[in-house]
């Protein structure tokens, strides 16, 4: 199963201000255990959404909206994709990476196409 787990941008990061130097040696320490582990399939940051848009498409119109947005605490300051066995397994890495952020993080699975099948409990 693949999970996606989540951490928040923040007001630093959305100022453009980079981790501090620890930080960012725990984060690195963790991507390389889930290297290792085999389980890693993508380690990403994203910028500041000052940098971002928004785009909308009602009745066929589309809308555009420049970033910087609002509410800093709704917006993904990265994510990390990990292949487990399980949602607590999943549960274990992100709980890494809460402690090496020293914040909280978000763990969802990612919808695969057995979720479409008639046994699915994706929609329930």
């Amino acid at each position: 199963m693949r999970y996606m787990i989540i951490n928040k941008a923040d007001e630093a990061s959305e100022a453009g201000r980079m981790v501090s130097d620890q930080v960012a040696a725990n984060v690195g320490a963790l991507v390389d255990d889930l290297a290792k582990a085999g389980v890693l399939l993508v380690a990403e940051g994203v910028h500041r959404s000052a940098l971002g848009a928004r785009v909308k498409v009602t009745g066929g119109k589309r809308t555009v909206t420049d970033g910087p947005f609002a509410e800093t605490k709704e917006l993904i300051g990265g994510i990390i994709v990990v292949e487990v066995r399980s949602k607590d397994e999943a549960i274990e890495w992100a709980a890494r990476l809460a402690e090496a952020l020293d914040d909280e993080v978000e763990v969802r699975r990612v919808v695969d196409e057995a979720d479409f099948g008639p046994d699915s409990d994706l929609f329930t």
